[in-house]
């Protein structure tokens, strides 16, 4: 009778394990929602406004060619850059400031922060923060996540420095089997008023991306779209 009672706590237990697990998995997904500090996935606004921003870089060989064609339609965009990249190439990091654009925080290395040390996260953020000053970037620095992924020490870590996590609510090349009219249509049929649009562009795997920027950027605007900066786009949602 004690095994059998003992076998039934052992099999609550388990249960109870896997249901945290499964609990803090969908946590650390999420993109509406963290335990700490400020998220923002979109605003709710009935104004026509959608934010444009781009993951990971800079880099040498795509950054310009994403600057000419932001130029061409005079668009101001948010890019994610990652410390280390950013480092390496940092005149196209400066150009991106100088081209007016906005520059966020999207760690160093491009780690997974969701069981690393708080000194571990204050590192990939703050050296990541230094190269975009040095840039001469002077605006506020949002933080995206690598893989969008947080749970508890990186939302407490952006909590007690006043910062703004940036997630997205579309996110149109997530499949590398797309091509570049498949990407401009799911952008432009899942966008609305106060969206935050996610799009890969620096890396050579990313040509569809690229190549869709245009149709993206005409698409939106076809239907009453206003491209802004992720600040701009904050602002917007303030009262």
């Amino acid at each position: 009778m004690n095994k059998l009672r003992l076998f039934k706590r052992l099999g609550i237990g388990v249960v109870l394990f896997l249901l945290l697990c499964v609990a803090l998995l969908l946590l650390s997904r999420s993109r509406d929602f963290q335990l700490f500090g400020k998220l923002v996935s979109h605003i709710d606004t009935a104004v026509h406004v959608v934010a444009l921003t781009f993951d990971d870089g800079p880099s040498a060989q795509y950054t310009p060619d994403v600057l000419a064609t932001l130029a061409r339609y005079q668009v101001k965009a948010t890019f994610f850059v990652t410390g280390r990249e950013a480092s390496q190439h940092s005149a196209m990091t400066k150009a991106i400031v100088a081209a007016g654009h906005q520059l966020g925080n999207h760690s160093w290395s491009h780690p997974r922060l969701v069981f690393r040390s708080y000194a571990v996260i204050a590192n990939e953020i703050e050296q990541t923060d230094a190269v975009i000053r040095e840039a001469g970037y002077l605006g506020p620095i949002y933080f995206r996540p690598p893989y969008g992924k947080k749970l508890l020490l990186l939302p407490w870590y952006l909590k007690q420095h006043q910062r703004v996590t940036v997630t997205w609510n579309v996110e149109a090349d997530s499949d590398l089997g797309a091509d570049a009219d498949t990407i401009a249509q799911r952008v432009i049929s899942e966008v609305k008023p106060g969206s935050i649009v996610l799009l890969h562009v620096m890396y050579a795997s990313r040509e569809a991306s690229r190549a869709a920027l245009p149709s993206i950027i005409e698409g939106l605007r076809a239907k009453g779209y206003r491209l802004v900066t992720m600040a701009e786009l904050l602002q917007d949602s303030q009262p």
